[in-house]
């Protein structure tokens, strides 16, 4: 069963907007209508222009938080609720979920799809790799209860699904479905300007930006940084050797990643990297946390430094910033690695995962799908 129309939950806070507004257009140019959510913070009036932008995408602003803003489950109660309104005010024959919590205890005929993007559980544990402390168990209780009534789960990479299983415990399958983002129509400049560009919410820990910091403090090239410097919940992180560009327009930070010569993402936690992979389709030579994610999507591809050490990470800047060989290399692997993440190779995958949760609602019994390896 592939919907005619589809609810899709997100938010304008972080990579869950670009992902969903991404794929929002994919499914609009596959015949599928979209009916885009948009709870937490309102979306700004570029994203809004952004998502509106399809005739077969219709945004509609929810006043509700979204979970790693709350205080707590009582702030949440609403959500699957109202969701379920939408739906069927909507005509969606499909809700397509982007936080497991908002699947918790929710109740309709409709296949319903969860993505695991991130969570404060699967953060935690990658942060702290400790017990999650008591006040935040409401958010393990919450996100499991939306894993088990979920008619599928998807993660978008397989490391990430490993992860939610052992965060989690067993609860079913967990699809990988990779994200992806549309290749560039020209080819990458061939003069990169003598630039390293990093992306990311730099007030969430987890991004790391104090070793971007420490690291720019060393490296020849100037360091650039678009994204949030002060998070929703009062978190701050204030650079000092990088030169901070803050929320940029999503054209802007296109265009400023296009001219780079070196990418760099030194994340502790990353269940996929959008940034990187726009990054590596505007040909830039990556340089990444060596962690799991980024060894799965990237080896080959990319150089690796240990996200604890800035010294690693400036000797691997500079090598790539005094070689322009090495550099282009790496910049064509990296482009090369790209098209494995296209939106036709996500909407196969996606599709897959919408035809098991239709079957799942409709109680048929066929052999359920493997978790994902």
């Amino acid at each position: 069963m592939i919907p005619t129309r589809v609810l899709m939950t997100t938010d304008a806070v972080g990579g869950v907007w670009r992902y969903s507004v991404d794929l929002a257009r994919s499914l609009n140019e596959a015949g599928i209508e979209v009916v885009l959510a948009c709870l937490g913070p309102a979306p700004s009036d570029d994203k809004i222009r952004e998502a509106e932008a399809s005739a077969a995408t219709e945004l509609v602003t929810l006043d509700l938080p979204l979970d790693w803003m709350a205080s707590g489950p009582e702030a949440l109660f609403a959500v699957p609720r109202r969701l379920v309104e939408l739906a069927d005010e909507t005509d969606a024959d499909l809700l397509h979920l982007n936080l497991p919590s908002q699947a918790a205890g929710i109740e309709t005929d409709k296949p319903v799809v969860v993505v695991s993007h991130s969570c404060v559980v699967t953060w935690w544990a990658a942060m702290r790799n400790e017990a999650l402390p008591a006040d935040w168990q409401w958010q393990f209780a919450l996100n499991r209860a939306g894993f088990e009534r979920a008619d599928a789960v998807i993660a978008p990479s397989r490391s990430h699904a490993q992860a939610v299983r052992e965060a989690f415990g067993a609860f079913g399958a967990v699809r990988a479905v990779p994200n992806a983002v549309q290749p560039p129509l020209e080819e990458p400049r061939a003069a990169k300007r003598p630039l390293v560009f990093a992306a990311a919410r730099w007030w969430d820990e987890s991004k790391n930006a104090g070793l971007l910091d420490a690291m720019a403090g060393k490296v020849a090239w100037p360091v650039k940084a678009a994204g949030a410097c002060r998070g929703g919940n009062g978190q701050v992180f204030t650079f000092a050797h990088v030169e901070a560009l803050g929320e940029l327009p999503f054209a802007e930070t296109q265009g400023i990643m296009a001219e780079a010569g070196i990418f760099v993402s030194p994340s502790f936690y990353e269940p996929f990297g959008l940034a990187v992979l726009e990054a590596a389709n505007a040909g830039a030579a990556l340089v990444l946390a060596d962690i799991p994610t980024y060894r799965e999507l990237w080896s080959g591809a990319a150089r690796f430094a240990d996200p604890d050490d800035p010294a690693a990470f400036a000797r691997e800047v500079d090598a790539l910033a005094g070689d322009t060989a090495a550099r282009a290399l790496l910049g064509a692997l990296a482009r090369e690695r790209a098209r494995r993440f296209t939106p036709a190779c996500q909407l196969e995958a996606l599709f897959a995962a919408y035809r098991t949760a239709a079957v799942a609602r409709a109680g048929l019994p066929l052999d359920a799908p493997q978790a994902a390896e």
